[in-house]
């Protein structure tokens, strides 16, 4: 049951943050009080990558975020089927993208 005591949040979404960026990497740091997410784009010549978001968070926003980003994958892959992690054409070195979330 709903609390009775909370407010709706009304939400605006500007033309410029509805377009959205593309990231392909995020990294992921805390510190006592506060979650850091740097969300990137890696691309071939692309040297720096470019942070194009900086979200911050307090830690109990950070585990509701983990909470319904886990419920949504579960949705996703119930109605499109799991979702499998892609292998790199080419291997870091050769000119592929070195993915920092497989395992060596």
């Amino acid at each position: 049951m709903a609390n009775q005591n909370q407010q709706e949040i009304k939400i605006e979404l500007s033309p410029e943050v509805a377009k959205g960026n593309y990231c392909n990497l995020a990294m992921i740091a805390h510190g006592p009080n506060e979650f850091f997410m740097d969300f990137i784009t890696v691309a071939p010549n692309m040297n720096p990558a470019r942070v194009q978001t900086r979200v911050i968070m307090t830690p109990e926003n950070a585990k509701q975020l983990l909470n319904a980003l886990a419920e949504n994958v579960q949705r996703y892959e119930k109605t499109f089927g799991e979702i499998k992690p892609r292998q790199p054409k080419q291997q870091p070195g050769n000119g592929g993208i070195p993915n920092p979330f497989m395992g060596a």
